[in-house]
């Protein structure tokens, strides 16, 4: 294929991009407006088309929604984190399955041979699921906000209290928690500076 013949990509528009990256900013306060059940699928339904390395996908996400669970959690939290976490609309809780591998034979057909190895060394499994599953939690994000939704990621919680009282089969790494709806009076703080190309960029 030459260079010509390439298909030509599509490139978002200006009001995509504010969307996503430019305007987007994390929320701290959230209307009093229901976030359905079906728009939490839907995040996931953009999200899980993002690449991983070999399509392993070791994100799980759970929605903590019924206010029995929302309270276990809200214990859980830095003190800083109840009060937003308790209020969201929606929250979900994104964590590593340690035993991603098992699902090779679904998502990588053609390699099965990756479920022994990973099965064979669990330091190759757990930073191929630390790395990739933080990959995701940047998708997850911007799927949340594809949807018309604020995101709200926070990692001030007690993971390891929180994994022993909802993952106690050990299964589940839990690392960020993300409250998500439509921002509230005063969601959004002043966006704080980024590092320009000079600073972060090189070319060899």
């Amino acid at each position: 294929m030459t260079l010509s013949s390439a298909p030509a990509l599509d490139s978002l528009n200006d009001a995509g991009r504010s969307l996503l990256f430019t305007e987007a900013r994390t929320a701290n306060t959230f209307a009093d407006v229901p976030v359905t059940d079906a728009e939490l699928s839907q995040i996931w339904d953009l999200a899980k088309w993002a690449p991983t390395q070999a399509n392993l996908q070791p994100l799980r996400v759970v929605y903590v929604q019924s206010p029995e669970a929302r309270a276990r959690l809200v214990q859980h939290m830095s003190d800083g984190n109840k009060e937003k976490t308790l209020a969201a609309p929606a929250v979900a809780v994104l964590a590593l399955d340690s035993r991603f591998h098992e699902h090779v034979s679904t998502v990588m057909p053609f390699m099965p041979q990756l479920e022994e190895v990973f099965e064979g060394n669990e330091d190759a499994r757990f930073s191929t699921a630390r790395l990739n599953s933080a990959l995701q939690a940047g998708y997850f994000v911007l799927a949340v906000r594809a949807q018309g939704l604020a995101a709200g990621p926070m990692s001030g919680f007690d993971a390891a209290a929180f994994d022993a009282d909802f993952f106690p089969d050990g299964r589940l790494k839990s690392f960020m928690v993300v409250n998500i709806g439509h921002p509230g009076e005063g969601a959004f703080r002043n966006r704080l500076p980024r590092l320009d190309a000079a600073q972060v960029v090189d070319f060899a």
